[in-house]
């Protein structure tokens, strides 16, 4: 049985920092492509970032590129999301996901593709003032 839970949810003024973690269980590695998904009031869920656990490649919103860093501990089996600068813009409830086993090609082109996510953790809320 597969579950992720995030945790990280704050308030903070904007240009501030915070980092999100998704810890993921009952799943090693099948999962391969792991990602950040928000939704802010009013507005459809978007991908934010994603890392495809295979390669450790990376992929990200253009809106948090350069601001945000999408990681993985393989020996924590925990995702994470390191926001810097973050801007009123910014706020939304921050959910995790993963989906695999998928190839990297897949990965690079499809992160943003949330019909094929497997697995969602419930939500962490996140609000900069």
């Amino acid at each position: 049985h597969v579950q992720l839970v995030e945790s990280g949810s704050a308030s903070v003024q904007a240009g501030k920092s915070l980092r999100l973690s998704c810890k993921i269980t009952g799943d090693p590695y099948s999962s391969n492509c792991r990602a950040w998904f928000r939704q802010a009031p009013g507005k459809e869920r978007e991908g934010v970032a994603a890392v495809y656990i295979g390669t450790g490649s990376t992929y990200y919103a253009d809106s948090v590129k350069g601001r945000f860093t999408v990681s993985h501990d393989n020996a924590k089996n925990t995702l994470y999301l390191q926001m810097n600068s973050l801007k009123p813009e910014d706020t939304a409830m921050y959910y995790c996901a993963a989906r695999g086993p998928i190839t990297d090609r897949e990965a690079t082109f499809n992160w943003r593709r949330q019909s094929s996510y497997n697995y969602w953790g419930p939500g962490t809320q996140v609000t900069v003032s």
